[in-house]
């Protein structure tokens, strides 16, 4: 019999064989300061688009004095228990009532975190004779939750609405064979990685051929899309399909937490199905204070979505104008494409780093093919057209050194002597 763990330290992973000499700098890098587009790292400071404080509220005078105030008069512990034996309050509740409203839903659900909020739901609403059909691009959090089901599930090619009613005619055949269970369609508001949006209204179209119900993971069109910024189903006019509604506080409201909406009847049995919530500790008293007061400025202060839409477009158009490739993002999230390997793209991060300042999430090999390279950047409505436009002569000098092949490398760096 071998040692579990033999195996484990033979094989750390295609990204964790890096970890020696990635670590601290291209893998869990510290970034120092208060929140906002410009931190620390390792001592200098850097123009900062890797954080997802769209709105600008995690350094909002307002937020800060609100979570003070709360975490001094409740502390972190208050409520102690799950939210089902002894971890409800009138806040949360509260909470959960105006999510609803703002959602155009019957109710809402809190969940402690996003990830695992959404693979617990989808576990509690699908049983082993139910089929899910969802889109080959979701989010990690989406494909966990779907080893956890018992029952058949299939993919349908990114937001590829021919593919998706063949893989709803597949289904809707196994069902009518099995004679028993539903269909439930997952996809993205927002997709974080290439920032297009989901095709909601017509996936939702689709229901007038197909019997099924639609559960949107909306983590990046929340607080950002539509007139009110209740995400990409007002966005797109088809709000009133979208079954369940599904959004984290790690982005524009710059917390923690996440919330499920829908009808009154689903998000009970969910309330009391999840095993992840009824299982957990309640959301701490000061999160839940300081997530109302979020709520409260993303819905009273739009000036705050105008001012990310501005940098947003201003930084998108740059690039455009500069000649790159930001794919079909429309959204703030702004992938920039190039071509590359892994080495170059480690220098090209290096020199944008410590020469230009600039610090940006970059994604190459196993995430993505060989050869290719996406720089992900994440405007925020705090930054500058300073910022911007430093950025803007950044990319336009690192490109030009990249396609010149300034950055062939024989080997990642050992960052430790960088350190």
């Amino acid at each position: 019999m071998a040692d579990i763990f033999d195996r484990l330290v033979k094989n750390y992973g295609p990204i964790g064989q890096h970890r020696e000499r990635a670590h601290g700098y291209f893998a869990f890098p510290k970034l120092d300061g208060p929140i906002g587009s410009r931190m620390q790292f390792r001592g200098k400071e850097m123009i900062v688009w890797s954080l997802n404080n769209y709105l600008g509220l995690a350094n909002h005078p307002d937020v800060r004095a609100i979570d003070a105030t709360a975490s001094a008069e409740w502390g972190l512990a208050t409520p102690m228990g799950a939210r089902m034996m002894s971890g409800n309050s009138n806040y949360h509740e509260t909470l959960e009532a105006r999510l609803a409203a703002f959602e155009q839903k019957e109710d809402a659900i809190l969940m402690n975190y996003g990830y695992q909020g959404i693979m617990s739901a989808i576990d509690a609403l699908c049983g082993r004779h139910d089929v899910i059909v969802y889109d080959a691009e979701s989010h990690a959090c989406i494909i966990d939750g779907l080893r956890l089901h018992p029952g058949h599930r299939y993919v349908f090619k990114h937001n590829d609405i021919a593919d998706c009613e063949k893989q709803l005619e597949r289904a809707t055949a196994l069902i009518e064979k099995q004679q028993s269970g539903g269909i439930l369609v997952i996809t993205e508001g927002v997709f974080g990685m290439a920032g297009d949006q989901g095709k909601l209204k017509e996936i939702a179209a689709l229901k007038s051929k197909y019997e099924f119900r639609l559960l949107v993971d909306d983590a990046h069109g929340f607080g950002t899309l539509g007139a009110t910024g209740a995400g990409a189903g007002e966005e797109q006019g088809c709000q009133d399909a979208i079954d369940l509604y599904f959004s984290t506080f790690a982005k524009s409201m710059a917390s923690i937490g996440a919330f499920m909406a829908g009808p009154k009847v689903i998000i009970d049995y969910i309330r009391y199905n999840i095993r992840s919530q009824i299982f957990a500790k309640s959301l701490p008293m000061p999160y839940v204070i300081g997530n109302l007061k979020r709520l409260d400025l993303l819905q009273s202060q739009p000036e705050l979505k105008n001012k990310l839409w501005e940098n947003a477009l201003k930084l998108q158009n740059g690039l455009k104008e500069r000649g790159f490739d930001i794919g079909k993002t429309d959204t703030p999230v702004t992938p920039v494409y190039m071509k590359g390997g892994v080495e170059e793209a480690t220098a090209m991060v290096m020199d944008i780093r410590e020469n230009y300042r600039i610090f940006c999430s970059i994604v190459v090999y196993p995430v993505i093919p060989k050869g290719h390279i996406i720089y992900r950047l994440i405007p925020t409505a705090a930054h500058t057209d300073e910022d911007i436009q430093q950025t803007l002569k950044a990319f336009s000098e690192t490109k030009a050194k990249l396609d010149a092949g300034a950055y062939k490398v024989e080997a990642i760096p050992d960052m430790a002597e960088h350190a």
